[in-house]
């Protein structure tokens, strides 16, 4: 499927923000993840098989992939952002250049997260890209995301598009994801965001 001009361009605006800002945004978040991210990952990773394959999108300085790691998962850790891998190969973790909407996600993964990530995806482009996630699982996976509650979307250094939590939910079952478990929390800057923690079906 061709991507619309715009699109690329607010995504690429995007991905460059954060290849400037990588290590003052990690400084902000190093350890301070919020207790409902932790939440989310133990009750993903209660599903997910010993030893099973878990795709990271978007994985940032890799809190998260380190945290599902000591839960036992195996993280193939990816980023839209080279700056971001740049910071976890400083601490000897390999993570691989992945952009969710242009490339192939690969698998099949028994899991996949995407925790603050796809609110920086065009609201054209979930649809695709949940779809990739459904075909990237093997049946029974589980897929895990954070999405920012709202409406409408702010196109500044970052692209940030908003849902209303049903919506989202809507969006994740016309790809043939079943939500098992969501939850509603207030982030930092007092942001509403809501967890989807949902499966392929066997």
């Amino acid at each position: 499927m061709k991507i619309p001009a715009p699109v690329l361009k607010n995504m690429h605006r995007t991905i460059e923000s954060y290849e400037a800002s990588a290590r003052e945004y990690n400084a902000i978040i190093a350890g301070h993840r919020p207790p409902e991210i932790e939440d989310a990952l133990r009750r993903m990773m209660q599903l997910v098989p010993a030893g099973g394959a878990v795709l990271e999108i978007g994985s940032g300085s890799g809190q998260d992939a380190d945290f599902v790691e000591a839960l036992g998962g195996v993280v193939r850790r990816t980023d839209a952002v080279q700056a971001f891998l740049d910071l976890q190969a400083e601490r000897g973790k390999k993570g691989e250049l992945l952009n969710v909407v242009t490339d192939a996600l690969g698998g099949p993964y028994s899991a996949i997260l995407a925790m603050c990530v796809l609110i920086h995806v065009d609201r054209a482009q979930i649809a695709p890209v949940l779809r990739k996630v459904f075909d990237a699982l093997e049946p029974g996976g589980v897929f895990l995301a954070a999405m920012r509650i709202g409406e409408g979307e702010t196109n500044g250094d970052y692209q940030t598009v908003y849902w209303a939590k049903d919506r989202f939910a809507e969006a994740l079952a016309a790809a043939g994801l079943r939500t098992r478990w969501d939850s509603q929390w207030i982030g930092r800057d007092n942001v509403t965001w809501a967890n989807f923690l949902a499966c392929r079906p066997l």
